[in-house]
C-alpha cells in the first residue's frame, strides 16, 4: 500500500486550480495548435506540429502528475483541529533563535508545497522534525549545515 502523503488544503486547492486551467484551457489550446498545425501538410517537415505535440506530452504529464499526487495525498485543514498549542503539520509556528534574537515563523507543509520565500517548510526537513510534537515555551535544537541553532517556540498557530 502507498503511504498517504500530507498537505495542506492551501496546497491542495492550488493543485486543483492548476488541474482545471490544464484541462479547460491549456490542452484545448493545445489541440486545436497540432489541429491547425496538422492543416498544414507535411508533418515530417512541420515544426509547428511537433512543438505542439511535445506541448501536449508536457501538458499529459504533468495532468497526470497532479491527478497522482491529489489521489495519493491526505488533506489536512488544520484550521478544524483543536489547538492544544502542540506543533502539528500545517501549523504556523513563530520561533526565536534563542542566541540571536532573530524571530521566524514557519508554516510546516508536504514537501511539494515548501517554499521558504513563503515561509513554508517541509515536515521533512531539519527544522520541521525538530518543532513537529513540541509545544509553546519548549525549545529545539535544530542541527544546520552551520552548526547547531536552538530555537524557542513562542506561539503555536493553526491558521
Amino acid at each position: 500500500m502507498m503511504q498517504r502523503v500530507p498537505m495542506t488544503m492551501t496546497g491542495a486547492e492550488k493543485l486543483r486550480s492548476e488541474l482545471e486551467e490544464l484541462k479547460t484551457v491549456t490542452r484545448p489550446k493545445v489541440i486545436a495548435a497540432i489541429a491547425e498545425a496538422r492543416a498544414h501538410g507535411d508533418l515530417k517537415e512541420n515544426g509547428e506540429y511537433h512543438a505542439a505535440r511535445e506541448q501536449q506530452g508536457f501538458v499529459e504529464g504533468r495532468i497526470a502528475e497532479i491527478e497522482a499526487k491529489l489521489s495519493n495525498s491526505q488533506i489536512i485543514d488544520v484550521t478544524k483541529v483543536i489547538n492544544h498549542g502542540k506543533v502539528i503539520f500545517g501549523a504556523t509556528v513563530d520561533v526565536v533563535d534563542v542566541e540571536s534574537g532573530d524571530e521566524f515563523t514557519y508554516q510546516i507543509v508536504g514537501d511539494d508545497e515548501a517554499d521558504i520565500k513563503q515561509h513554508k517548510i517541509s515536515i521533512n526537513s531539519p527544522i520541521a522534525r525538530a518543532l513537529v510534537g513540541k509545544e509553546e515555551d519548549d525549545t529545539v535544537v535544530v542541527k544546520t549545515p552551520n552548526g547547531e541553532v536552538e530555537y524557542e517556540i513562542v506561539k503555536v498557530h493553526y491558521i
